[in-house]
């Protein structure tokens, strides 16, 4: 097997192991807390216990490999490491708060700072998207395609807003209400990492969102990417992976989703359009 194959598999299994955990921990919402610091920012014992099966798994088996977890935080040298895991052991922590049914476990590998492996596990619905450069992207062992959309008027979108779009007038609530304008509609799920997912599957035509972090993408970058999608900057420049900022397509609505987003009327003149 090839070494991508073999980062693949191992991320496969460190996976469905944390989605394991995380099922044991559905529907024990007393231990949400917003530790964190932020409003609405919440961590839970399932996050914790999530992230420490992936933990495990991945110095096990990859023990010189730099890690970057969401409640870890940095673990080994990162900046001499050409492979680094970039970890979110439970994405979507406010909806399995709730227990909304739109969460996951997001294990993504860079290797010299491009994201070459990635596996989102959704143990809500029993799903498992995985994907390596070269290897084509999977749901549940199957082969996904992007979609076929065309027309940013025939397409649904979705979308998310970071923690402090409550302090700053740049929380994509705009660019929002314009897009859901254009289009057949646009879904805020709540999920970073099953939004990625869900283009590649071709279950949405296109993805954008700010105020992310490493761990939110690192995986379904290269799930859209092997299932013939687009990722880029907003303005479809090449994407800077630690912007925090994302645009993913089916490449088909690429260039007018980008031109309606640079060009989204200011957030103050929305109160008398929407």
């Amino acid at each position: 097997m090839t070494n991508l194959q073999i980062f693949l598999d191992i991320a496969t299994e460190a996976a469905l192991a944390a989605g394991a955990v995380l099922q044991g921990y559905l529907g024990k919402v007393e231990d949400a807390t917003t530790e964190k610091g932020r409003p609405g920012d919440l961590v839970t014992a399932a996050d914790k216990a999530s992230e420490a099966v992936v933990l495990d798994y991945l110095h096990r088996h990859f023990p010189d490999h730099a890690i970057l977890a969401e409640e870890s935080g940095k673990l080994g040298n990162q900046q001499t490491q050409e492979y680094l895991w970039a970890i979110d052991p439970l994405d979507g922590t406010t909806n399995f708060a709730h227990q909304y049914p739109c969460f996951a476990v997001s294990i993504g590998l860079l290797i010299n700072g491009v994201s070459q492996v990635g596996v989102i596990y959704d143990p809500f619905h029993n799903e498992l998207f995985r994907g390596a450069a070269g290897l084509g992207a999977t749901l549940n062992r199957r082969p996904i395609r992007v979609s076929q959309t065309a027309e940013l008027s025939k397409s649904l979108l979705v979308t998310g807003f970071a923690y402090d779009r409550r302090e700053t007038t740049d929380n994509n609530y705009a660019e929002f209400c314009h897009l859901t304008h254009l289009t057949q509609g646009v879904r805020r799920s709540g999920s970073a990492s099953i939004d990625l997912a869900h283009v590649a599957c071709g279950r949405v035509d296109g993805y954008w969102e700010r105020g992310l972090s490493l761990w939110d993408i690192a995986a379904g970058i290269i799930l859209v990417q092997e299932a013939g999608g687009q990722v880029t900057a907003y303005d479809r420049s090449p994407l800077d992976i630690n912007s925090g900022r994302i645009l993913a397509t089916n490449g088909l609505i690429d260039s007018s989703l980008s031109q309606e987003l640079q060009q989204v009327p200011s957030l103050g003149t929305w109160d008398q359009q929407c």
